[in-house]
């Protein structure tokens, strides 16, 4: 493809989770060689790249974010001939191909961490973060992981601590060692080497720890949330001042940027934080030497985001973030799918992906969003994500919005495999298959694909600016503008009819087909629920 080195400014950005997108052998478990056979349905919703959750080598104890092999693939996803399969079919089709680096840790079994552990003198011996016990033989400090309890786990070998903010099978790199930098950096090389466009960059605030092992703070109640860890985890009571977000991260990213330049390559941070997120993307986003984007969690959060909540944010930004680009996701998979968590009906659903598409920044989109696809209920017995196992009943884990991809309704698994699945096919996502959509004009999957085309057709949408957000009752609403280009939104995130007053100037409505509200002579609107008004300046 032509090097276009702002093609990800506006851009839409399907993420594929592969073990549940199209099994090709068999076997029960997605694979590349299955992306590539739905490739041409991707292009059809008219996004600009795909991102491709893991797909190296791992023993997959959290499933493919535990690297064993950053240059290979695993066998159960292929080989990397169908990953190139991948890229020349995506490019083929106008789609750039994004893949998601984890560069925070490894597995325990990746060959560095097997060398580091030996002793505490061979070549690799400083590749991982070592520690010393304190005197009572207790972990060096009071970090904690993620998925619960130390941060620390004892390793007889050296009879030190090593430090792992995920599982004790994900060791954190030491990005204090140069030698770490420089591999991960011909990591990066050799996948661009390969035709990848960019990276998803896993927990990119991670990466750098602070050298003196100083103890978090405490986080006081009243500002704990669970938009980063569930709420029965411990995780929530610590500001994690210095397990991640340290200054020396920027220095690698900027090697980083350095690296992807010449590719015309863009990379999309995950920012994991839960206090300071948008501050933190900010940061990683000023000037033209860091990361093109990040997202933070704001919109993946549990509650609804109400219109003070949506100008809250995007006003925030504004003022933390003015220099940078945020890219903007409802769903993932890592959390809740939003259709479940907001408890949105169809309406909603059809509002807040128009909502998305009308946003400045980048957007991502989670396979199966664009079905409105709800929470699947997976029994205990058909578990497979540790962190739901840790933590159930309270917290059920990720495996509810890591089911199969549903394509047709004419068998139980969807037509997503011809064997039993790695996880179990909802029987209520059948009726919302992509086969069952594409036969009714009114389906949602033809919704997302009117709303991506229209952002793609309004430059004011894409890359344009806007002016201060503002809420009203039920209703936000905001300008957007390139050149001569003026495009008004307005938004009704509510069942609850509101009338509404255009700002003044000479609109016509456009969006039609998304539903967009007609403007009468004087400037008044009437939005219905969860009903949008789109018009342009002439």
């Amino acid at each position: 493809m032509a090097v276009d080195k702002d093609w990800w400014r506006g851009a839409v950005i399907y993420q594929i989770y592969p073990r549940s997108y199209q099994d090709s052998n068999g076997d029960g478990i997605g694979d590349l060689r299955g992306i590539v056979q739905r490739l041409p349905y991707i292009a059809s919703l008219g996004v600009d790249a795909i991102w491709i959750s893991p797909f190296f080598m791992s023993p997959m104890k959290d499933f493919g974010y535990d690297v064993s092999d950053y240059c290979d693939v695993d066998p159960m996803f292929g080989s990397l001939a169908d990953f190139d399969a991948v890229v020349e079919t995506a490019h083929r089709l106008g789609v750039r191909v994004m893949i998601d680096l984890v560069l925070s840790h490894t597995s325990d079994q990746h060959p560095w961490f097997a060398e580091s552990r030996a002793n505490r003198t061979n070549d690799k011996a400083n590749w991982y973060v070592w520690a010393d016990p304190k005197p009572d033989g207790t972990p060096p400090n009071n970090w904690l992981s993620i998925f619960g309890g130390s941060g620390w786990q004892w390793d007889a070998r050296r009879e030190q601590y090593y430090l792992h903010n995920f599982l004790t099978s994900q060791p954190d790199l030491n990005f204090h060692e140069p030698q770490v930098q420089e591999a991960l950096l011909d990591v990066a090389r050799f996948w661009l080497n390969r035709g990848c466009d960019g990276f998803r960059l896993d927990t990119i605030n991670f990466y750098t720890h602070d050298a003196q092992l100083r103890d978090n703070p405490p986080l006081p109640p009243e500002k704990r949330n669970a938009t980063i860890a569930p709420s029965v985890n411990p995780y929530n009571h610590q500001e994690h001042l210095y397990s991640k977000n340290q200054p020396e991260n920027l220095a690698f990213l900027r090697k980083l940027r350095a690296v992807m330049e010449p590719y015309g390559a863009a990379a999309v941070g995950e920012v994991g934080d839960a206090q300071r997120g948008l501050e933190i993307m900010g940061q990683y986003t000023a000037g033209h030497d860091l990361m093109q984007m990040c997202y933070a969690f704001e919109f993946l959060a549990k509650d609804q985001p109400t219109p003070a909540r949506i100008v809250e944010v995007l006003n925030r930004v504004d003022d933390v973030a003015a220099d940078g680009w945020a890219c903007w996701a409802f769903s993932n998979h890592d959390v809740e799918r939003h259709a479940s968590r907001w408890d949105l009906p169809p309406a909603a659903q059809r509002m807040f992906a128009t909502l998305i598409m009308c946003l400045r920044g980048s957007v991502c989109i989670y396979q199966g969003e664009e079905l409105g696809l709800p929470e699947a209920d997976v029994a205990f017995e058909d578990l497979q994500d540790p962190y739901g196992i840790e933590f159930w009943p309270e917290f059920k884990g990720r495996d509810g919005c890591r089911t199969p991809m549903v394509w047709e309704p004419s068998n139980q698994n969807g037509s997503f495999s011809e064997a039993k699945p790695w996880l179990p096919v909802a029987s209520e996502h059948l009726h919302l298959s992509v086969a069952a959509q594409e036969e009714e004009p009114g389906a949602l999957l033809h919704h997302y694909r009117k709303a991506i085309a229209f952002r793609r057709a309004h430059s004011a949408l894409s890359v344009g600016g806007h002016d201060k957000l503002q809420a009203k009752g039920d209703v936000v609403y905001f300008t957007r503008m390139d050149g001569d280009q003026t495009i008004f939104c307005a938004f009704n995130v509510s069942e609850t009819p509101s009338d509404f007053d255009l700002p003044a100037g000479d609109w016509v409505r456009i969006g039609d087909d998304l539903g967009s509200a007609q403007v009468s002579a004087d400037g008044r609107l009437h939005l219905g629920p969860w009903q949008v008004c789109l018009a342009l300046k002439q």
